[in-house]
């Protein structure tokens, strides 16, 4: 893999939004990590790590990728006042169903109970089922099936039960 090849990957997983990649192509492995901005002052950090061969091969470490929209740049989605949001506790891949070619465990109009499966965070081959916290309506699914996720991002908005 040549620097033209790893800045077009790194620049497609900033447009994507994608904090973490790992590929490995027989001897040659890339892991990117996009770091969190802790400060304000600070702008995020991209760390790429390329390892041919054995694990003694030279490693190369790339300069401060291109910043991101910081919050306060971004437009934050119009929330509806008392509302709740169900947010992803893991990283993993997003699954809205129990198995391929079954229904959705849920989907916006449903009533949902504390405890009800709403789906499935696949990380690292386990299956951690996500539940619901509050008794209430979906509102919405805020995520695609089979798209990646990150911690502490919003799966769905439930109007709690009153």
């Amino acid at each position: 893999m040549n620097q033209k090849e790893l800045k077009e990957l790194i620049e497609f997983l900033i447009e994507k939004d994608i904090a973490e990649f790992e590929l490995e192509r027989g001897d040659v492995k890339v892991r990117i990590k996009r770091g969190v901005e802790r400060v304000a002052a600070a702008p995020p950090v991209t760390h790429v790590a390329v390892h041919t061969g054995p694990a003694s091969g030279p490693e190369i470490s790339s300069a401060p990728a291109a910043p991101v929209p910081s919050a306060e740049s971004a437009p934050a989605p119009a929330v509806e006042a008392g509302l709740h949001t169900v947010r992803s506790p893991i990283v993993g891949t997003f699954y809205e169903c129990p198995s391929p070619g079954s229904p959705p465990f849920v989907k916006p109009g449903d009533m949902v109970e504390v405890g009800q499966v709403l789906c499935i965070v696949e990380a690292m081959k386990l299956m951690n089922e996500i539940e619901a916290d509050v008794a209430g309506e979906i509102v919405k699914k805020l995520v695609a099936n089979g798209q990646p996720i990150e911690y502490g991002q919003e799966l769905f908005v439930i109007r709690p039960r009153s």
